[in-house]
C-alpha cells in the first residue's frame, strides 16, 4: 500500500515538471530526464520510455482548450462571420510548413540521440548554451523592433524559419520551445508572437512523437500503467493550464532573460553534480 502511494506521488511530481516545463523555455526533456535520475519509478525501460513522452499530451490538451478559438477554424459566431476562417486554416498550414524539418530529422537521427545524447553532461551543456543564447539575444533585441508582431503576420518563409531553428530542440536540454522561441526572436518576431505559434506549432509535433511511441510500445497495458498515464496526463494538463496563462501575461511585460539564467545556473548545478558523484 505504502509502495503505491509513493509510485503515485512520483507520478505527480513528474506531472508537474513536465507541466511547468514544457511551455517555459528551460527544456521540458532535461528536466523529465533529470528528475528520473533521482526520482527511480518502479516502471520497465521501456514503459518509462513511452510514458516520459506520452504525458505530454496532457499538456497539449491544455493548449488546445486555452487557445480553441484561434485555433479551431470552424466557427461562426455572427450571421455574417464565414463558417470557415481562412486565416486559421493559413496558419495551420505555415505550421506543417514549420515542422517539416524537424519531422525529417527526427525520423533521420532520432534512434541515434537517444543511444548517445540523453546524458546528463550533454543535458547541462544545452542549458547552459541556450541560457546564455536567450541573454545575448534579448540584449540584442533592446535595439531591435519587432518586424512580426501577431500570427497573422508570419509569413510560410518566416514559419519554415523557425521550424529549422525547432530541429535544435532534438537535443535533450535545448527544450521544444526554447529553440522556437530564440529562433523566431532572432528573425525579428515579437515575444507574444513567439510564443503564441509556439503553441500552434507543439500540437502537431507533440501528437506525432507520443503517437510513435505508443506504436513502438504496443496498445497492451496493465491497469497499473494506464493509471499511471491517465494521472500524469491529468496533472500535466492542469498545471500547463496555469504555467501557459502565466506565460502570456508574463512575455507581454518582460523579456526571456530570467529563463537564460535559470537554465545557466540549473547546468552548472547538473555538471557539477554528476562531475562529482
Amino acid at each position: 500500500m505504502i509502495e503505491s502511494v509513493i509510485e503515485l506521488l512520483k507520478v505527480i511530481f513528474l506531472g508537474i515538471v513536465e507541466g511547468i516545463t514544457e511551455w517555459l523555455p528551460i527544456s521540458s526533456t532535461g528536466h523529465m530526464l533529470l528528475v528520473d535520475e533521482f526520482l527511480q519509478m518502479n516502471i520497465t525501460p521501456e514503459f518509462k520510455d513511452m510514458f516520459l513522452v506520452v504525458i505530454q499530451l496532457g499538456a497539449i490538451l491544455a493548449v488546445v482548450i486555452l487557445f480553441w478559438e484561434k485555433m479551431w477554424p470552424f466557427q461562426k459566431k455572427t450571421p455574417t462571420q464565414p463558417a470557415v476562417r481562412w486565416d486559421t486554416i493559413q496558419m495551420w498550414l505555415k505550421v506543417v510548413v514549420a515542422c517539416i524539418p524537424g519531422a525529417v530529422v527526427t525520423l533521420l537521427f532520432d534512434d541515434y540521440i537517444e543511444a548517445h545524447l540523453h546524458t546528463p553532461t550533454v543535458i547541462a551543456a544545452a542549458l547552459i548554451l541556450y541560457g546564455i543564447g536567450f541573454i545575448l539575444i534579448e540584449n540584442w533585441n533592446k535595439t531591435r523592433t519587432p518586424k512580426v508582431n501577431t500570427l497573422e503576420e508570419i509569413t510560410y518563409r518566416t514559419a519554415f524559419l523557425i521550424g529549422l531553428f525547432q530541429v535544435l530542440s532534438i537535443i535533450p536540454g535545448t527544450s521544444r520551445s526554447g529553440s522556437t522561441i530564440i529562433g523566431a526572436l532572432l528573425i525579428g518576431v515579437s515575444r507574444v508572437a513567439a510564443a503564441e505559434f509556439t503553441f500552434f506549432l507543439a500540437v502537431p509535433v507533440m501528437f506525432g512523437l507520443s503517437f510513435v511511441k505508443l506504436l513502438q510500445f504496443g496498445f497492451t497495458f496493465t491497469s497499473a500503467e494506464i493509471w499511471t498515464l491517465v494521472v500524469g496526463c491529468l496533472v500535466a494538463f492542469l498545471v500547463s493550464v496555469v504555467v501557459i496563462k502565466f506565460l502570456m501575461g508574463y512575455v507581454k511585460k518582460h523579456d526571456f532573460k530570467v529563463f537564460g539564467w535559470y537554465r545557466i545556473v540549473l547546468g552548472a548545478v547538473v555538471l557539477l553534480y554528476f562531475t562529482l558523484r
